[in-house]
């Protein structure tokens, strides 16, 4: 990515540990839930991969064609799994199109007229990677996205209700997910 050596690390920082706490989670007794978060696991941790400052993925000549590879099948195998209208498979549909903008990164920093460099790619006039448009329309969909799992997080108790909105052990999934579409927009903004 063409950001500045901070933001990579911090946003390595944050897919990692968004990654590791979904790998953890994997395990769970759901097999749905374990899927999912499995997926959520993959993004993360290629996330972490893709946002290192030092051009790994484009000073390596088969580094795009392998991102490209992993997230392809996995976006393909989150698509075979999205046939339906609940909210899991529809969950499955967002790692698809999630694989896939990976997918599109990769091959777009690769075909870069920047790539290898690293630094400040914006100090001397940015050249975008990929199609202005598909960036576009990626980036409105992880913004969508951003906003609607800030909405899920925030806790809505009714008034009869005397329990705690998060009884026991809290559940940070959601909170992962949208670490990940934040890190997601951020990717796409340095393109």
């Amino acid at each position: 990515m063409h950001e500045p050596p901070l933001i990579g690390w911090l946003l390595v920082a944050l897919c990692a540990a968004t990654g590791a706490y979904c790998l953890v989670r994997a395990g769970a007794r759901n097999p749905a839930e374990a899927r999912s978060t499995g997926g959520d696991a993959l993004m993360g941790l290629g996330m972490a991969v893709m946002a290192v400052p030092t051009a790994g993925l484009t000073s390596h000549p088969w580094g795009a064609p392998v991102f490209a590879a992993v997230f392809g099948a996995a976006g393909l195998r989150s698509l075979l799994v999205a046939r339906g209208r609940t909210e899991q498979h529809l969950h499955h549909l967002h790692h698809a199109v999630g694989a896939f903008a990976m997918v599109y990164m990769a091959l777009a920093m690769a075909g870069s007229p920047m790539s290898g460099h690293t630094g400040s790619a914006h100090a001397e006039g940015h050249v975008p990677a990929g199609t202005p448009l598909l960036t576009g329309l990626l980036l409105v969909y992880f913004a969508v996205y951003v906003v609607r799992t800030v909405a899920a997080l925030v806790p809505v108790v009714a008034a009869t209700s005397g329990e705690a909105p998060w009884p026991g052990r809290p559940n940070l999934t959601n909170a992962c997910r949208l670490s990940m579409g934040i890190g997601m927009l951020a990717m796409l903004l340095t393109l």
